[in-house]
């Protein structure tokens, strides 16, 4: 999937003062935008970015002003945690990290 990463953006950090966080990773569009964390840290974090990914696919479905209509609209109404396409982000990141618990947990056949 075709992306772009921008470290220390100031669009990533007012979200990050705002939701009082230590880091954020932020879409719009196709470009994924960082506060508080290094390209080759975030990029280690497989669920986060699998998370953040699920995001540029929402774009790239919804269109890119529809989305971002569709995705304040459903903020407004259900807030952050409910909104059904975070719901959906965190889904992915979560998928991630359980398969990649369950690479971990697999032992290695005997040679």
């Amino acid at each position: 999937m075709e992306h772009k990463i921008v470290e220390r953006s100031v669009l990533a950090r007012v979200a990050r003062l705002v939701l009082k966080s230590p880091n954020v990773a932020m879409v719009v569009g196709r470009t994924i935008y960082l506060s508080g964390v290094k390209k080759e840290e975030f990029l280690q974090n497989k669920p986060w970015v699998a998370h953040e990914l699920c995001h540029i696919r929402q774009f790239q479905e919804h269109g890119f002003w529809r989305f971002l209509w569709l995705y304040l609209k459903e903020s407004f109404r259900h807030g952050y945690y409910h909104n059904k396409y975070e719901v959906e982000a965190r889904l992915a990141g979560t998928k991630e990290a359980m398969a990649a618990k369950q690479v971990k947990q697999t032992p290695s056949a005997p040679v």
